[in-house]
């Protein structure tokens, strides 16, 4: 595939990333989403936000997808994007009961990406890192402003 072939498939990824549902969902899963067991992942399964969890880990995994099979380069993919490394943060530490439960195959693609891209799980880890400081930033100063009034 050309280049322009491939940054014609990541405008296109970009571009439907764009999508009002989309939108949303990444904004929950970002935001909201902070699963730290797999009750807590099956909580959001299980609720009015479960499409947004889907929507999130399938677009991602499809995405990685394209670049497993080489409809994309890895090197092109990891330029212009970096959403899929956080998704993947959010969910990998319970990742091995989530395909127990749901199937063996869930986010492979994605796994298989992170894991062929240099120092994969290395940023998954930092991004991991990165988003629990920002939740405890936010949680304090939730706190402080609770106080205050």
């Amino acid at each position: 595939m050309s280049k322009q072939e491939e940054a014609g498939l990541i405008l296109k990824l970009y571009e439907l990333r764009r999508e009002d549902t989309m939108r949303k969902a990444r904004d929950w899963y970002f935001r909201e989403f902070s699963p730290e067991t797999m009750a807590d992942f099956n909580s959001a399964m299980f609720s009015d936000k479960s499409a947004y969890l889907r929507m999130v880990i399938t677009y991602w995994d499809m995405a990685a997808g394209l670049v497993n099979n080489g409809a994309i380069g890895i090197e092109m993919f990891d330029d212009t994007n970096g959403e899929h490394i956080g998704t993947f943060s959010k969910i990998e530490p319970i990742l091995g009961e989530i395909r127990a439960m749901y199937s063996p195959k869930f986010a492979a693609n994605l796994e298989k990406l992170i894991d062929a891209s240099p120092d994969g799980r290395k940023r998954v880890a930092m991004a991991r890192e990165q988003m629990q400081a920002i939740r405890a930033r936010l949680a304090a100063q939730n706190a402080m402003a609770a106080q205050q009034s």
